[in-house]
């Protein structure tokens, strides 16, 4: 690679310092290309360790490094391609407050390797306020993505709207299913009210308030006073035999009572064990792979009850509940039998393991080749922004098919920023829209609107009223007193604007109050007006993104 570049571009390379963050599936390629074109310092940040399923498309990593830190372990192995390589590795979170705007600032670049949305807004605000150029990469499947981010020249990542995750009606999960997905979030729901976290919204029982069952004989139960999923396994000791009889039967026989929701539907058929499909066999070609087969009624039955169990001593040893993970045996194989009993009673398709797994994760498949075409266009884009030539970096689309020009890779002109960006225009300003009557807790301001909407951590926050009220402060107990006073105890009305200062990301920002009439204590928070986004000029059919926040393993 060195013998490809210029004298002068290859000085430039062998000087620069440059942050890569995530070790995972792009990382690791990733940290290989960098150190065959030159680079001698480059540091690593990834909070993971290596788990046996990331061998198949990590390469950095072998089945003796299972549970090792990610970035130590690519750090070492990245080391053998170029022995003076200076490769610092932090086995640590990027949220860490150690890795603040001056630890930004210590890099000429950085890279993004990352997998989720909440770290990628992090690291994309951590550069605009260092004034950092940052690349940005992501994949799905076949799928990939590269693009450039240089504050006041570029889109950031939070210019435009991201697509939020499907979401499915209560009453659909709990009640008339009618796609295999439904059964797949009924499963994940079902092992959550037995072993995780109890949520109401998650509840899988009948849902005998149903707008669509008025009428039903089933309304007169709603007056019967019922104990949570958690106390009646507890109070049966988790009793796989009266489990499978509760979800699969005695729930299904209650729902059919609810004549009114089967007028127009198939209705289901209670689970009998002793009447089982004569043609429940598969005929499955035995080249597929173990997960990928369908399971018969007979071991999804067997395997139910196996899995309650299992998770039932795994509850008793580790504490007071436990968290789904897709990569524990028990727990997905759980889900999947479940999903599939469900699909057999409302006479749906049954789905394989891996399906599931791909479905109750909310994953895409990870393709080895795919990472390694976004890691090498990643390293392409860095040449250009090292040269001083960000004007000739692009956003890089991979496709699935060729387009017009038969061409896999699309490259497209740079965004410019969306002047309406809360996060990067000069004046950022959102609009928070909220009930009149209700009100607002300061409690809810904080902890719903600005940490978990906003992202912003550690805000200080006070009323532009000219005299510098403070509202919250970033300070520990310092405004502890106002959280459960209403906005309107501080003259905030409608019109009102509050100054809120992001000291981790250096950045502020104003929110216009807006009341409305409505009684509840629902918001709405708007963002920005209509994006803009005047630098990409391509048809949709030419290059279709890629969604930023899909997964890459």
């Amino acid at each position: 690679m060195n013998s490809a570049l210029c004298q002068e571009l290859l000085e430039r390379v062998r000087s620069c310092k440059a942050l890569v963050v995530g070790a995972g599936g792009i990382g690791c390629e990733l940290l290989k290309n960098l150190v065959l074109a030159g680079f001698k310092t480059i540091s690593v940040i990834d909070l993971d360790t290596i788990d046996v399923s990331n061998l198949n498309r990590q390469f950095l990593f072998q089945k003796k490094h299972v549970g090792k830190s990610k970035a130590e372990v690519a750090k070492e192995t990245a080391s053998l391609y170029d022995s003076s390589a200076d490769i610092i590795a932090y086995h640590d979170s990027v949220f860490n407050m150690e890795y603040d705007i001056n630890f930004f600032r210590r890099f000429d670049i950085v890279m993004n390797a990352l997998d989720n949305k909440a770290a990628r807004n992090h690291v994309n605000r951590m550069c605009l306020a260092a004034n950092i150029p940052l690349v940005e990469s992501g994949s799905a499947g076949y799928l990939g993505q590269v693009t450039v981010i240089q504050k006041g020249l570029t889109e950031c990542y939070e210019c435009q709207p991201k697509p939020t995750a499907k979401t499915f009606p209560g009453c659909t999960i709990r009640n008339t299913p009618s796609e295999p997905i439904h059964c797949v979030v009924w499963a994940k729901h079902l092992f959550n009210q037995l072993y995780g976290e109890p949520d109401a919204d998650e509840d899988v029982s009948p849902d005998a308030a149903d707008p669509e069952a008025a009428g039903s004989g089933a309304e007169t139960d709603l007056l019967i006073q019922r104990v949570s999923t958690r106390e009646w396994v507890s109070s049966c000791s988790y009793n796989p035999d009266k489990l499978f009889q509760k979800f699969f039967t005695d729930d299904i026989n209650y729902l059919l009572t609810m004549d009114k929701l089967w007028q127009t539907r198939r209705p289901p058929v209670p689970f009998n064990t002793q009447c089982l499909p004569l043609d429940d066999v598969f005929s499955q070609s035995m080249e597929l792979l173990p997960d990928q087969r369908l399971w018969s009624l007979q071991v999804c039955i067997s395997s139910f009850k196996r899995c309650v169990a299992d998770l039932s001593k795994k509850l008793d040893r580790d504490g007071d509940f436990l968290v789904w993970d897709k990569d524990h045996v028990a727990s997905l194989e759980f889900v999947t039998a479940a999903t599939n009993l469900r699909a057999h009673i409302f006479g749906l398709s049954r789905l394989s393991q891996f399906e599931v797994k791909s479905m109750a994760g909310n994953i895409v498949p990870a393709i080895a080749s795919t990472n390694a075409v976004v890691g090498g266009i990643i390293v392409m884009e860095a040449l250009h922004i090292i040269s001083s030539k960000i004007y000739h970096c692009k956003s890089t689309y991979l496709r699935c098919q060729p387009n017009a020009q038969k061409s896999l890779l699309v490259r497209c002109s740079l965004p410019h920023p969306n002047p309406s960006c809360y996060v990067c225009s000069d004046q950022p300003e959102v609009t928070l829209k909220v009930s009149r009557k209700g009100s607002m807790l300061i409690e809810t301001l904080l902890e719903k609107v600005l940490k978990m909407e906003l992202e912003i951590a550690a805000p200080d926050v006070e009323i532009d009223d000219g005299k510098g009220t403070i509202l919250i402060s970033s300070e520990d107990g310092e405004t502890d007193d106002n959280l459960l006073l209403k906005l309107d105890r501080f003259g905030i009305r409608d019109g009102s604007r509050l100054k809120v200062d992001d000291f981790i990301h250096n950045t502020k920002l104003i929110i216009n109050i807006e009341f409305h009439d409505n009684t509840d204590d629902k918001y709405e928070l708007v963002r920005s007006a209509k994006s803009i986004s005047k630098g990409l000029k391509r048809k949709a059919t030419e290059a279709p993104q890629v969604n930023k926040r899909a997964r890459e393993n």
